[in-house]
């Protein structure tokens, strides 16, 4: 209760949280916070208490969010799993501050990675972790869902990762790095007024990335003559069409704008507290 009120009032420190509950002293009582509230008790509670117990309240309230949230009206396709955008974003903090939280010499920061769901715009998995942590080990961790869609961009291509999903029965769509080693095995005719140049089948080359992801994948080349650019996307899905290939990947933009509203709202001035171990932590569905 006092941490809610706390959030809610905005306070920048214990003692500040403090000073305004005993202005609300008669009213302890009733919200069931006893008559024991002290700075060095809130102290204590916040250096001892275990962290999952504000993670487990964060699992209830992204259920409950899923649950009543209405679908994305400018999600068109007819997909059945669950749609899933992969990313993270860096935030700066100060390191004279923030200590604790070690980016660069002279810079502090830390990542936050996103498991975002796009067919109801609500994240659904979210870990933080240190600043120079690669973006890729954030797949180590996700539990995939049998039927869903993992959206990535190039920063994640790792076959031994891709081919992960590939055997959860999950899938996967990201694009091809332009050094990626492979041969062409066979092509599917294209409807090129629909921006599609081009629909193969390919297997790896490469030895090592061949022993990683030995089944076969999906090449697409698509053009977007909206802003006259050229993508190659790679999949293990070959049931959609190519076009929806390309459409699929443009909604992994929702995550971006996810991203864009935290740095733009919640602004983070001050900690009640620093940790005592590295910040390291996750909440997810269970």
């Amino acid at each position: 209760m006092c941490m809610l009120f706390g959030q809610l009032a905005n306070r920048d420190s214990l003692s500040d949280l403090v000073m305004c509950l005993n202005t609300q002293r008669d009213k302890w009582y009733h919200l069931g916070m006893g008559t024991g509230i002290s700075k060095s008790n809130l102290a204590y509670a916040n250096e001892n208490r275990d962290w999952r117990i504000f993670a487990e309240y964060a699992y209830i309230l992204i259920a409950h969010a899923r649950k009543v949230c209405t679908s994305n009206n400018d999600f068109e396709l007819k997909i059945e799993g669950n749609v899933y955008a992969i990313d993270s974003t860096t935030i700066d903090l100060c390191l004279s501050v923030f200590w604790w939280a070690k980016f660069r010499k002279n810079k502090g920061a830390v990542k936050l990675h996103t498991q975002y769901d796009v067919k109801t715009d609500i994240p659904t998995f979210i870990y933080i972790s240190d600043g120079s942590v690669h973006d890729v080990n954030f797949l180590d961790i996700i539990e995939y869902e049998q039927g869903g869609y993992y959206v990535l961009d190039k920063g994640y291509v790792d076959f031994k990762r891709l081919y992960l999903i590939h055997k959860s029965s999950a899938f996967f769509v990201t694009r091809l790095k332009d050094n990626t080693n492979y041969r062409r095995l066979y092509s599917a005719k294209v409807d090129k007024s629909t921006g599609v140049l081009c629909d193969q089948t390919i297997k790896l080359n490469n030895h090592y990335a061949g022993k990683n992801y030995p089944d076969k994948l999906r090449r697409i080349k698509y053009h977007d003559d909206v802003i006259c650019n050229t993508f190659e996307f790679v999949t293990n899905n070959f049931l959609l069409s190519a076009p929806d290939i390309a459409r699929l990947y443009k909604y992994r933009w929702g995550v971006e704008l996810f991203f864009k509203w935290i740095k733009q709202h919640l602004k983070v001035k001050s900690f009640w507290g620093t940790p005592t171990m590295p910040l390291e932590f996750k909440f997810t569905l269970p």
